[in-house]
């Protein structure tokens, strides 16, 4: 039987998970290991939508000529300050021992969104076919862990909360973008 992976939003999250959990965790600097789980953590936001030089080289010069930006697709970035904690989520995230990849990032729109950026820069063909699942908790009791660990939600239940956080990343970056850039140049 493969692993399950829990990506909490922070380390402390990730900890309280881990004492949920039933069986003996190794602790690394990047995760916690047992022989069913795999518990990582984000340190909020990994990943972002790209800068626009990143998306398009000429968009480097701030100019009212290049406005409005309006990419036809949001390219992801990893930030330069938590490559390290992205590219151990990618490698876990990626084991061939792990069958179901749970988002236990904070509940709400921003978790989501935190999550889905992960999940969709760190995805290759390795991670086809692993089940996607949420975690949904209002509390962190450990009861409240353990209630949440037994109710996981299916992915497609998600999807409107993710629809709702990518739409809102997505205007935000394209109001902010082409604002502060049309306020600096004007």
């Amino acid at each position: 039987m493969g692993k399950t992976l829990i990506i909490a939003e922070k380390p402390s999250v990730a900890a309280d998970i881990v004492k949920a959990l039933p069986g003996k965790f190794s602790k690394t600097k990047t995760h916690f290991e047992s022989d069913d789980h795999l518990v990582s953590f984000a340190i909020g936001h990994l990943v972002s939508i790209a800068y626009p030089e990143e998306i398009d080289p000429e968009l480097h010069k701030w100019s009212l000529d290049n406005l409005p930006i309006l990419p036809e697709e949001f390219p992801l970035a990893v930030l330069p300050d938590t490559k390290t904690q992205f590219n151990a989520l990618t490698k876990l995230i990626r084991r061939k021992d792990v069958e179901v990849i749970v988002n236990g990032c904070d509940a709400g729109r921003e978790g989501e969104l935190i999550f889905k950026y992960i999940l969709k820069q760190a995805t290759n063909r390795s991670v086809e076919g692993k089940a996607i699942r949420r975690l949904w908790l209002q509390s962190m009791t450990l009861d409240a862990i353990r209630e949440g660990l037994g109710k996981l939600k299916e992915d497609k239940e998600m999807r409107p909360l993710e629809d709702t956080a990518l739409c809102r990343s997505e205007a935000d970056w394209l109001i902010g973008i082409n604002a502060t850039r049309a306020l600096t140049c004007y």
